[in-house]
């Protein structure tokens, strides 16, 4: 190897070290940097969400939570949703997005999160493998689950009567947010009955808007989102549903969060943080105040029984 390659060969690797070490957020960088970033996603009430300009929601208290046990200060990374998971895990946990460059040095990536909230507790989803055996998600934990989430139905009961099934929507317009699961659930269950009943729009919000018009008679969102749409816009004509969803799958799942593998360590202590907060009731004091019912994830209720 000549002399140029060589000095070419060692200014790459030393580069390339320097873009790896540019987001390396192990235990000891955390404490020592006296920040955490805290990863949520953007403009998604109860959850996270900017009021005034200031970071707002559920998860977002618990992140700051999580930074003043540690005595750090707090910073949010705000997530804007890609195509779907692996995507965002990759973006934004282990690896950065290729276009949020650093300033400083182009070549290297931008700081990401330190800790992902509102990511699946699953066992099933954590070890899933693409069509050639590889496990999709091997460059993350899934760990810390702090809440259990389901699907609800909202209605007007001036329009329906009750929701003792799904099937009511074949003859009454209902609002999903769009490419949700909810959204294919209802356009394809019963053979596609209740398809032309099914109305898209852009989030939650804007379906219980339309509720509110008169323009569709029942919304169907995540429970938490439907808990705080009734808690800060009420209407005495709307009644939460019992129904169940045949064939939906699993209609309820646990909720927790997400680091890159190699940061175990920071991991644990975090999950000892959250572990505190949902033990001591801390946890569901944060939902009520959101006006949201708080159900304990399956780990736990495990646990108790």
């Amino acid at each position: 190897m000549s002399k140029l390659a060589l000095l070419t060969a060692i200014i790459f690797a030393n580069v390339s070290l320097h873009s790896s070490l540019a987001f390396a957020r192990y235990y000891d960088d955390v404490i020592d940097s006296g920040y955490i970033k805290v990863g949520f996603y953007r403009d998604f009430p109860p959850y996270s969400y900017l009021e005034d300009g200031q970071p707002k929601g559920v998860d977002v208290e618990i992140g700051q939570r999580i930074a003043n046990a540690f005595n750090l200060e707090f910073r949010p990374h705000w997530i804007t949703p890609d195509e779907n998971l692996e995507d965002d895990l990759r973006n934004n946990v282990w690896k950065g997005h290729y276009l949020d460059k650093n300033e400083q040095n182009p070549l290297a990536l931008k700081n990401i999160a330190d800790v992902m909230m509102r990511v699946p507790y699953d066992r099933e989803y954590s070890y899933m493998r693409d069509s050639t055996g590889y496990v999709i998600n091997d460059m993350v934990v899934m760990f810390g689950p702090y809440q259990r989430e389901s699907w609800q139905v909202a209605y007007d009961h001036t329009q329906i009567d009750n929701v003792s099934t799904l099937a009511v929507f074949q003859y009454h317009p209902i609002g999903v947010e769009i490419d949700s699961l909810p959204a294919f659930y209802l356009t394809s269950a019963f053979g596609g009955r209740m398809r032309d009943n099914t109305h898209h729009f852009a989030n939650a919000r804007a379906a219980y808007a339309a509720m509110s018009a008169g323009k569709v008679d029942a919304i169907m969102a995540m429970r938490a989102e439907v808990d705080w749409l009734l808690a800060s816009a009420p209407n005495a004509n709307f009644s939460l549903a019992s129904n169940g969803y045949p064939t939906m799958g699993k209609q309820k799942w646990d909720i927790g969060m997400a680091i890159k593998h190699t940061y175990r360590q920071l991991g644990y202590a975090i999950a000892d943080v959250v572990e505190g907060m949902v033990l001591s009731g801390e946890m569901e004091t944060i939902y009520k105040r959101y006006g949201l019912r708080y159900e304990l994830p399956e780990f736990y209720q495990t646990q108790q029984n």
